[in-house]
């Protein structure tokens, strides 16, 4: 027995190139996405930093309001909680309250019951509905918003007349008292409602635009002079910045759940991800088609093609699936041997009669040799692998 030379063996791995061709896709993918997000912050960067905080001196920041108020003896104290905002309330303070649709409807009412008979000013800004009803009963958000921003006041509130034409154009407010004041109208609805208390000398205020508020505003129209006179008519100014702590608040009927707390575009975010998901999907099956044959990176031989899977049967213990192959590979062989179509080979009907003719034998020594149960044992196996070659050996004898 003379043995080859041994064949050359080839990495099965895939390459370098290989590899970057397969991932580019995703590379730049990734790429794009990354350079949309700097883009995106880019382009955000001068995002409302510190929006209406009393402490800020970015362009949205009011520290500019707390600063003016402060010379005229007014003092501004910033709370973040409910509890500290309702203790707070009291005749000689005025309670601003800088996002009132951050609160839920509980946090709302409560802040309602402290501040209806203490006799001091609240000051809603930029309330919408339902937030307004329930902070300032009889008052109603409209859902369409101001065109212009900078509008007359349009009423006899000595404040507004005072300060002329402000930048209170947002949103837009109906009521039914009809002892409120309404400013500012924008098509015949007000954007400044000042709704006075069932009892003492309190009231509500609530204001379409926060833009007389904003240091960079400030100096423009007569905002100036409308957020004094809104904001100082009592010696103490709190200035309410609804945050996260809220949601552990006592008493509130009602606490945000996790989706609360997601910035509201979250959904239309995870909807685009899922589209881009299903374009990739359809990008990377656009190969679809018939099965294309492929050269493999190392020649096998026959023979330890079959070894490697009879190895994989016994491991299996398949001696069923095995029997059945060698019966089902002997039979298709036979058939054409003793003139029986290839299509009838596993038909015992049809093969079984032909082939004991030519045999000269009994067909129903045949039909458990060549149809019969699977092997109990690997010697059983053996021995029916013996009798098929055999049996195959004795046919094609001329």
């Amino acid at each position: 027995m003379t043995t080859g030379a041994p064949l050359p063996s080839t990495s099965a791995s895939p390459t370098t190139r290989q590899v970057w061709t397969r991932t580019r896709g995703i590379v730049l993918a990734l790429v794009l996405l990354l350079a949309g997000a700097v883009a995106i912050a880019l382009v955000r960067s001068d995002a409302r930093h510190g929006a209406l905080d009393p402490r800020s001196a970015d362009p949205y920041g009011s520290r500019a309001i707390a600063e003016l108020l402060a010379g005229h003896g007014v003092s501004t104290r910033v709370v973040t909680t409910l509890d500290q905002a309702r203790t707070a309330a009291g005749p000689d303070t005025t309670l601003l309250l800088a996002a009132p649709d951050l609160l839920t409807p509980g946090q709302q009412t409560a802040l309602h019951s402290a501040t209806a008979g203490s006799g001091g000013r609240t000051l809603l800004v930029a309330a919408g509905s339902p937030s307004v009803e329930r902070l300032a009963p009889g008052v109603t958000a409209d859902p369409a918003t101001s065109f212009g921003t900078a509008l007359s006041p349009e009423c006899v509130l000595p404040a507004a007349v005072r300060a002329g034409a402000a930048d209170t154009g947002g949103i837009r407010y109906t009521t039914t008292r009809l002892d409120a004041d309404t400013c500012y109208p924008s098509r015949r609805l007000a954007t400044l409602v000042r709704v006075p208390a069932a009892s003492g000398n309190g009231d509500t205020v609530a204001l379409g635009a926060p833009d007389i508020l904003y240091n960079d505003r400030l100096d423009e129209q007569g905002n100036a002079s409308l957020a004094l006179q809104l904001l100082g008519s009592r010696p103490h100014l709190v200035w309410y910045l609804p945050s996260l702590s809220d949601a552990s608040a006592t008493g509130t009927g009602g606490q945000k759940d996790f989706l609360d707390l997601l910035p509201s575009g979250w959904l239309w975010g995870t909807l685009q991800l899922f589209i881009a998901a299903v374009l990739a999907a359809f990008w990377r099956a656009r190969r679809l088609g018939p099965l294309v044959p492929e050269r493999l990176p190392v020649a096998i031989r026959a023979s330890e093609t079959v070894e490697g899977r009879a190895r994989l049967y016994r491991k299996a213990d398949a001696r069923d699936r095995a029997a059945a192959a060698l019966r089902s590979t002997t039979r298709t062989r036979l058939a054409p041997l003793v003139g029986v179509p290839v299509a009838q080979a596993h038909a015992p009907e049809a093969l079984l009669p032909v082939l004991s003719a030519h045999l000269h034998g009994d067909a129903q020594d045949l039909h458990p040799l060549l149809f019969g149960p699977p092997p109990g044992d690997d010697a059983a196996l053996i021995a029916l692998t013996d009798r098929l070659d055999a049996l195959e050996r004795e046919v094609r004898r001329p």
